[in-house]
């Protein structure tokens, strides 16, 4: 059974005047642009400054959220299939500390691997990318071959890939990285690497087998299966690029900040499913676009970095940002109820 008109499933939400309707990226931009609004006019009056001509500021706040974007393009895929990933965090700290671990320079004198140091940049970096890669491939395996529900799978390699990286180094960080490696993570490198990721899995998504049928499996699994799809070994391909981006973020982190600590990434995936649903995509599976992703990417960081300007406490964001992430979720039901009335 043909399956080529199965895959851009957003595209049922037009309905008979779909022709004449704001498109959802749209919709979802000019929130942004009303965040930052709001932003502006209470900079003038709370603090006397603009909010949107500060160059560096807006610079920083790209900086900020592009890690979070880079994983977001993953789990983006995974939610647009009828799954989720709570384990991204997770993996971001333990391909931090591998790839840091093979990073270190021969001038430290207690280095994880004495007998490994002064590697070229390639090493540490591939290291992080297969660690990464292995933790999504866990994943989908558990998931299709248990029946095991994402949610369930998904935490249980979030608590162990968490407490191997505490393991890896009995919870000591991991210093002095090389020059090379911090490269990655210096200036606008990672913005350059979220927004070339994004643009790759933007046309992957659009235009390719692979996209249609992620879109096909997250509308109707069972449809999906009988149009001949191997719904479980696509399940696991989707899981596995979800860690794959996860370990690149994992290096990309480790690289800016020029260490390994077991801590990072804590929360990254809450951020990352909250910017995927920002920016539209359905956790019922089906809709959604990496473009939305990106946009909803940025509002977290227009808020956070928003905050940050007006010098309101960090707790504020954090319950703002819930806030969101609800309305959100709201939408995205009153949406789905729409279309199938």
């Amino acid at each position: 059974m043909a399956i080529a008109n199965i895959g851009t499933v957003d595209k049922l939400d037009k309905g008979p005047l779909g022709k004449f309707r704001v498109p959802a990226e749209a919709r979802i931009f000019m929130v942004l642009l009303g965040v930052a609004l709001i932003f502006e006019i209470l900079g003038w009056f709370l603090v006397g400054q603009s909010f949107l001509a500060n160059k560096e500021r807006l610079l920083v706040m790209i900086l900020q959220v592009s890690v979070i974007g880079i994983i977001a393009v993953g789990v983006t895929q995974i939610i647009i299939m009828g799954g989720i990933d709570l384990s991204s965090g997770s993996v971001v700290a333990l391909t931090a500390m591998v790839s840091a671990s093979l990073a270190q320079t021969s001038e430290f004198g207690r280095a994880v691997f004495p007998s490994l140091t002064d590697l070229p940049m390639v090493v540490p970096l591939l290291s992080g990318l297969v660690v990464g890669l292995a933790c999504g491939l866990l994943n989908g395996f558990v998931i299709a071959k248990t029946a095991i529900p994402p949610f369930i799978a998904t935490l249980g390699v979030m608590v162990t890939a968490r407490g191997l990286a505490k393991w890896y180094t009995e919870g000591e960080p991991i210093s002095m990285l090389s020059d090379s490696y911090a490269e990655i993570g210096s200036g606008v490198t990672p913005v350059l690497i979220f927004l070339g990721v994004a643009a790759l899995f933007h046309v992957i998504l659009s235009y390719t087998r692979y996209g249609k049928y992620t879109y096909a499996i997250g509308a109707n699994r069972a449809a999906a299966r009988v149009s001949g799809i191997n719904v479980n070994k696509h399940l696991v391909v989707v899981y596995a690029v979800a860690g794959l981006l996860s370990g690149l973020a994992g290096v990309v982190t480790s690289a800016r900040a020029v260490s390994g600590q077991a801590g990072m990434g804590m929360m990254y995936e809450l951020d990352a499913i909250a910017a995927a649903v920002i920016g539209g995509t359905s956790l019922n599976g089906g809709l959604g676009k990496i473009t939305g992703t990106v946009i909803g990417v940025l509002i977290l960081g227009v808020v956070t970095s928003g905050f940050t300007f007006l010098r309101i406490d960090a707790y504020y964001q954090e319950i703002v940002k819930g806030v969101i992430i609800v309305v959100a979720v709201v939408a995205d039901q009153y949406r789905q109820r729409h279309r199938r009335s």
